[in-house]
């Protein structure tokens, strides 16, 4: 049996990752557990049903990577750690690490456009990006904080710009439609409220004119939310964000709530595929809790190539039903490199509302 004990020490976090490759039914799966060192760890599988070694030791040696590359570090047998040799395939890690925002109940969605205090804008229906410019080296980072690929536009809109800066936003074709300024002119800004942020981030993107960075506009008086709130439902757009002016930068996500949110128009969630079906086809999964619960099937696109099993892929649906798991009306939007298996779970999913009864 293969199995690895990996930790995470940074601040208040403490965590530990543990992973093996076991038999099962004359085949093998990868179980993991995580949680914080010396509680009671959550367990799951990232193989729902048992394969053959070596697709195992493919799911197990790329959960490795992904781990290492967040910055987990590998026992060293003697209570110790070490640092984990990334195989060469491994994306490598930068140290730095986006926000993620938490969902806002509808109930709630009017009382943030009436507050004075929370500033609203689009939710850009794009890939999370973050750019860092030191000197001539210009380094993309993705949502995992890892090192990722660059258009040769966003490129050349970094290096036009003559200071250095680390800056939040998503990526769409070749143009980076920017939120928010981690670092500006190499001073750190993440402490400061987004107001603050804001201004900052505008005033430098209107000297530099870096021709493949878009402001993404904001509203902050109550008539121009509203306003704004309402053409985003018009035109079908993906959603909004609410940011209260006094926010900071803060990597991960909160455990609840936080100082900025979002609130989709539409449903989106992230799935693991199990196998593929006829017609272009394949199955999906969840996890819910340390079960795993299938989510029905969509259909791939003739434009898309048919993922593999074990890919994390995005999916836009209308609901999910509560008595099956499976989603209703689902559209495939591709795959995503970017997201973790154990950030794929029921809790990303809204269910049909129940039927009303007098």
């Amino acid at each position: 049996m293969e199995s690895i004990s990996l930790y995470y020490r940074e601040g208040a976090s403490d965590k530990v990752y543990q992973a093996s490759i076991v038999p099962k039914d004359g085949g093998y799966v990868v179980t993991f557990a995580y949680g914080r060192r010396g509680s009671t760890l959550n367990a799951g599988t990232k193989t729902p049903t048992p394969v053959r070694h070596d697709e195992a030791k493919r799911t197990f040696d790329k959960l490795v990577r992904e781990k290492t590359a967040k910055g987990y570090l590998v026992a060293d047998g003697n209570g110790g750690v070490t640092a984990a040799t990334l195989p060469a395939t491994a994306k490598a890690p930068t140290g730095i690490h986006c926000q993620l925002l938490n969902p806002v109940e509808e109930e709630k969605v009017q009382e943030l456009l009436t507050h004075p205090d929370w500033w609203l804008q689009e939710k850009i229906d794009g890939r999370r990006l973050l750019i860092r410019k030191e000197g001539t080296t210009i380094t993309g980072i993705n949502r995992l904080g890892q090192e990722t690929a660059l258009p040769q536009t966003m490129v050349e809109s970094a290096l036009a710009c003559t200071a250095d800066f680390i800056l939040d936003g998503e990526g769409l074709g070749d143009v980076l439609h920017v939120f928010d300024a981690l670092s500006l002119h190499s001073e750190d800004l993440r402490h400061e409220g987004y107001a603050e942020r804001f201004v900052r981030l505008s005033k430098f993107l209107k000297v530099s004119i870096p021709p493949h960075f878009k402001l993404v506009d904001i509203a902050c008086q109550l008539s121009a939310k509203r306003e704004m709130f309402t053409r985003l439902q018009r035109e079908h757009r993906e959603g909004a964000v609410f940011r209260h002016m006094m926010a900071p930068y803060t990597p991960g996500r909160p455990a609840s709530g936080g100082m900025q949110l979002k609130y989709k128009f539409c449903e989106t969630a992230s799935f693991i595929v199990t196998k593929p079906n006829p017609k272009r086809s394949v199955s999906l999964i969840l996890f819910d809790g340390d079960r795993v619960v299938s989510a029905g099937n969509v259909t791939i696109p003739p434009n898309h190539n048919v993922p593999a099993p074990g890919t994390i892929v995005e999916c836009r649906y209308l609901y999910a039903f509560r008595e099956s798991g499976s989603i209703y009306q689902p559209v495939y939007l591709g795959p995503r490199e970017d997201i973790r298996a154990e950030e794929c779970t029921t809790a990303q999913l809204k269910y049909k509302p129940e039927p009303v009864t007098v």
